[in-house]
């Protein structure tokens, strides 16, 4: 585990960059985050993460791909087209979440 500066703030992170302290975590971190990875942040992103981290919090751990299509109401199609390549991971990396269980 390491920190880093986000924002001018210190963040806890591990080895692959991800938040380990979710309540470090605000919005704006999130543009941060997102700007890393090469995306703007629309209502339809916020309304995914909004999901991820409600659901995070209620279920102990992250939503998969599969979850935010079933629960979240954000088909496969949708989390492609707004967290291009792997969605489920660059959602939990924005969302300053854990990496979801089975993404690689």
């Amino acid at each position: 585990m390491s920190d880093v500066m986000v924002s001018g703030r210190e963040i806890h992170v591990n080895e692959e960059g991800f938040m380990t302290d979710p309540t470090q975590w605000d919005e704006e971190i999130a543009k941060v985050l997102a700007s890393n990875i090469g995306i703007e942040l629309t209502d339809a992103h916020w309304a995914a993460i909004e999901f991820a981290r409600e659901d995070q919090a209620a279920e102990g751990v992250t939503p998969t791909l599969r979850r935010m299509a079933q629960a979240g109401g954000v088909s496969t199609k949708e989390m492609f087209a707004l967290f291009p390549k792997k969605p489920a991971k660059k959602l939990a990396y924005v969302s300053g979440l854990p990496k979801p269980v089975g993404c690689v």
